[in-house]
């Protein structure tokens, strides 16, 4: 140990390997060492403050500290600490978040299936899809479509349909049966001059384009979140939904709501299906679903969906799928407790308070001279740095702009998230209109200090 040495950092670049991280410059540059959180500031280990603005990972919906959550968890640990749901088995808490869920669906929904990630749950829904295809007789119909910038987890077939080209560099995917739609991005890929909504009118031909290429007796399902995240917060224009969710019902296409992070709030309206005018088959959540405190993850689906799979379970004689912690009853208690709580402390009209700030403040960024453009809806948005305001041209290498601001935000007692050359701010639906204030207060002090970096 003392080759090592003692201090957090030193043990941490010495025995964990870290998720989404520069290996070869943790080597040298080491961690933050976060030790502990209280409202919508986590502390380091010097005691420095910064305000979270990117919740964790877009999930500590209620912020640190929470008592109510802390008590959920410490009565069902005493009570039944773990159990399963396997072979005929269950238990109250994962009984109960179940029918919360069913009864806060934005469509009608059947039955709930528990995971522990949102990376599993889209994982489930996947395989679920294809069952249900077998148990209806159509083995060729087995084609999921996702797009370009979409974000939806990073097992095999999860990362597959991440759009994003380092979720599947030397991975050696995607795998088969897995391509991508274009990328919903205005200010990126709409043609000059060309109307949100004319450009929608042309993603959903290009969308009908590719399923009669492909085959529509082979293509199954379409994955949307109805924000992209991890993608950089990209917003679909006007009326994308209402065409794409056309051709889809036309071609016999499920589409899957992927609420993993615009779930339970974020977006203004409880789902993210709500704001944007979805009408999912399936439905996956994640994250928010308890706060961030506990893994957990469910996935609901329609009555013919679950029909399709009771079908089929009663002709394998089981259903043969399933995850240890599925429902585990501590994080299930969790989860419960924190859809209680939005409830009582009416955290969607909370939201609906402050978000015209968050979003007003958010908007003017885009008069920096390093802000291309500032979208965002509710309490979730990102800017996109470029080199150049009127060509949209980045900054070479690209990237490079975006890891310079995070630095310098992080300097500045505050914790963003860098995409590329966008930046997210996804702050804890908790926060104040004060706070809010501070989280674009800081931001633009980091972007001011980013000029003379990135032109020097």
């Amino acid at each position: 140990m003392s080759a090592i040495g003692n201090s957090a950092a030193s043990r941490d670049k010495a025995f964990v390997l870290h998720p989404y991280t520069n290996l070869h410059a943790h080597e040298t540059q080491g961690p933050l060492i976060i030790e502990r959180g209280e409202g919508v500031r986590v502390y380091d280990d010097a005691n420095n403050a910064y305000i979270e603005g990117m919740a964790s990972l877009w999930c500590v919906s209620l912020g640190w500290g929470e008592e109510r959550l802390v008590q959920a968890a410490a009565n069902q640990m005493r009570k039944l600490s773990s159990y399963h749901i396997f072979g005929h088995k269950s238990h109250e808490p994962g009984i109960d978040l179940a029918e919360k869920l069913i009864g806060l669906a934005p469509v009608p929904m059947s039955k709930v299936f528990f995971a522990n990630s949102g990376s599993e749950a889209n994982d489930t829904a996947v395989k679920l899809i294809w069952y249900y295809n077998n148990a209806l007789g159509r083995p060729d119909k087995k084609k999921i479509l996702a797009r370009v910038r979409g974000y939806h987890g990073v097992t095999v077939a999860t990362a597959s349909l991440t759009g994003l080209p380092n979720n599947h560099r030397d991975f050696d995917l995607p795998i088969a049966r897995i391509s991508h739609a274009d990328c919903p991005h205005h200010y990126r890929n709409a043609k000059p001059g060309e109307s949100e909504e004319e450009f929608a009118t042309r993603l959903a031909e290009q969308l009908e384009a590719q399923i009669l290429a492909e085959g529509p007796d082979t293509v199954a399902a379409m994955f949307c979140e109805p924000i992209m995240g991890a993608g950089g917060v990209v917003v679909p224009p006007a009326t994308y939904y209402e065409k794409i969710q056309a051709v889809l019902k036309k071609y016999d296409v499920l589409l899957v709501a992927d609420e993993v992070i615009c779930g339970f709030g974020r977006t203004g309206n409880f789902w993210g299906s709500q704001t944007m005018g979805m009408q999912p088959d399936i439905l996956t959540c994640a994250k928010q679903l308890s706060s961030g405190y506990l893994p957990i993850s469910a996935v609901m689906v329609s009555d013919a969906i679950y029909r399709a799979c009771v079908d089929e379970s009663k002709k394998i004689g089981t259903f043969g799928h399933g995850y240890t912690y599925s429902a585990h009853p501590v994080a299930a208690a969790v989860a419960l407790e924190t859809l209680a709580i939005y409830q009582e402390r009416d955290m969607i009209g909370h939201v609906r308070d402050v978000a015209p700030l968050f979003q007003r403040r958010l908007r003017a960024l885009a008069d920096h001279p390093l802000v291309g453009e500032a979208r965002g809806v509710g309490l979730i948005g990102a800017i996109e740095l470029v080199a150049d305001k009127t060509t949209k041209a980045t900054f070479e290498p690209v990237g490079r702009a975006g890891a310079v601001v995070n630095g310098l935000a992080q300097e500045h007692g505050l914790i963003v998230r860098a995409m590329g050359d966008s930046i997210a701010l996804c702050p804890p639906l908790v926060i104040s209109e004060e706070d809010i204030n501070q989280v674009f207060d800081r931001l633009t002090k980091a972007l001011d200090a980013a000029i003379p970096v990135l032109r020097g």
